[in-house]
């Protein structure tokens, strides 16, 4: 028994010593996931390769080398998670879903007047954990003319909604595709303008998605811009010449995620590289196997995940209206799942 025990404690410390906090956690049999056995789980098995490898718990070593073994049909896969991973809930349902994407935007290297709106490279006297000028001091112009300017976009809209996802594809004059990613933020909270709206009465929180406040916005310029301004958190962004038009953008793992197989999640709860099994209700029901690749400033508690959508107005506008509850949980290796569970009242 002490033994046991002595395993039991080291996993789990293991399993918090990667920075995610203790939480109310409970293991569930795969006959218990709404859907399971519906699910494709080859691609969720392909994009849990793409970053296994960066999981340096001992428990994660024997399923991300055999990962690889599996024979990849649909029974092989679901047969490698149901052998070597049990299910977690954490935290207490309903979840929250959202979805993101990577938007594909026309824009130029130069200033025109047609393109006059620019997004920024990272400064380099930003600090991690410091607060940076705030998103309105920025756009008043504090770092015109420092040739800090990625390029530069049609629509204040645009920029802003690039810094909602994080990443992007632009289009310049010339046909040449840019790729960009995050580089860094100034250190001041996310504040959700689709809230704001709500709390002034404009929508109704049922009402409230990407493309009605994008929509207000463009029909209101003068109070929409300081909208936008009421949210501070600005984000920067780098350069990515290698990064191949068939990969997605880069994940807060340093790899490119999958559509419709790649969350956000918060990381205080939920560990970066982990399989995660999505029970999201609404308008477009998914029961689908996905994995914690990314982060968001906006993503914030256990059972909360942005939904990767992909690239274009297409997977713009399918994110954009998703707004759902559900359930999320985590797939752990056998030791860490049993290790870290607690009843759930």
């Amino acid at each position: 028994m002490r033994a046991l025990a002595r395993i039991a404690a080291t996993a789990t410390a293991l399993w918090l010593g990667a920075g995610v906090m203790a939480a109310a956690q409970q293991v569930l049999t795969f006959e218990e996931l709404d859907g399971w056995s519906d699910d494709d789980q080859r691609p969720a098995l392909t994009t849990f390769l793409e970053t296994c490898n960066l999981l340096k718990a001992p428990e994660w070593g024997p399923p991300c080398a055999l990962a690889r073994d599996a024979d990849g049909s649909t029974e092989s896969a679901r047969a490698f998670f149901e052998l070597f991973f049990r299910p977690v809930l954490i935290g207490r349902p309903p979840a929250l879903f959202t979805g993101y994407y990577e938007p594909l935007l026309d824009g130029s290297p130069t200033r025109t007047p047609r393109f006059a709106y620019p997004f920024y490279a990272r400064p380099p006297e930003l600090r991690d954990g410091v607060q940076y000028h705030s998103r309105q001091v920025i756009e008043s112009g504090v770092l015109r003319g420092r040739g800090l300017e990625i390029a530069w976009l049609e629509d204040p809209v645009d920029v802003f909604f690039l810094h909602i996802q994080g990443s992007g594809r632009i289009r310049m004059p010339d046909g040449r595709v840019l790729r960009v990613g995050y580089g860094g933020k100034n250190g001041h909270p996310y504040r959700s303008v689709g809230q704001e709206l709500v709390r002034r009465g404009t929508y109704t929180a049922d009402q409230v998605s990407a493309q009605t406040i994008r929509g207000w916005v463009k029909r209101n310029p003068a109070p929409g811009n300081a909208l936008l301004d009421h949210n501070p958190s600005y984000v920067f962004f780098r350069r990515l010449p290698d990064l191949a038009a068939d990969k997605g953008p880069i994940g807060a793992m340093g790899r490119s995620i999958t559509p419709m197989r790649s969350v956000a999640v918060d990381p205080a709860f939920n560990l970066l590289g982990a399989p995660v099994w999505i029970e999201k209700d609404g308008r477009a029901p998914l029961r689908r196997l996905m994995v914690a690749q990314d982060t968001g400033g906006a993503i914030k508690g256990a059972q909360r995940a942005d939904i990767y959508y992909g690239t274009g107005d297409a997977a713009g506008d399918a994110a954009g209206v998703v707004k759902d509850g559900g359930r999320m949980l985590m797939l752990l290796p056998i030791d860490l799942a049993f290790a870290s569970a607690e009843p759930i009242p």
